[in-house]
């Protein structure tokens, strides 16, 4: 099973912007413990970051046929873009979306995700440590959607035998 890790604008330059808020780590490590626990459950991961909403939609919609599970950080994109959350939708793929600090605890424009109602969770606030709840909770979500499958084969063999 493939975990598709979608970022967006500005997670880049963690490590350098604003440490007080998202603290030293940078992106190239995150990813390195989401790969580290992703290969400890048997999963696949890819890495995608971009600063453009174009790109990320068009990334969206390469998971179809590509990916099982999809983790995106929308960044600022998470209370502006339509388009993020209309892909999202449109692709029918399991998503958690993520945030290092509590968007909930920032400024009053940050409060509100347009993202967070078409995905399976939210999670936010837990530092770089949110990235491996979402690998956590993807797993979660993967097998359980396995076993159904397996239990809906095993059903239907015995339906026909």
């Amino acid at each position: 099973m493939k975990i598709v890790v979608i970022q967006g604008p500005n997670l880049n330059m963690l490590g350098v912007r604003e440490q007080n808020i998202y603290g030293p780590m940078k992106l190239e490590d995150i990813h390195s413990q989401m790969e580290a626990a992703a290969k400890q459950n048997g999963l696949e991961v890819e890495f995608f970051q971009s600063n453009l909403e174009g790109e990320i939609v068009d990334r969206i919609q390469e998971c179809i046929g590509d990916a099982d599970g999809i983790i995106i950080n929308p960044a600022a994109y998470t209370h502006t873009s339509i388009a993020i959350r209309d892909a999202i939708s449109a692709v029918r793929i399991p998503t958690i979306e993520v945030h290092i600090s509590n968007i909930h605890q920032r400024e009053e424009f940050r409060h509100k995700s347009l993202i967070a109602p078409v995905c399976a969770g939210q999670i936010t606030g837990f530092g770089p440590f949110s990235y491996h709840m979402a690998m956590v909770g993807m797993t979660q979500i993967l097998n359980e959607i396995k076993q159904q499958k397996e239990a809906q084969a095993a059903q239907q063999a015995q339906q026909q035998a």
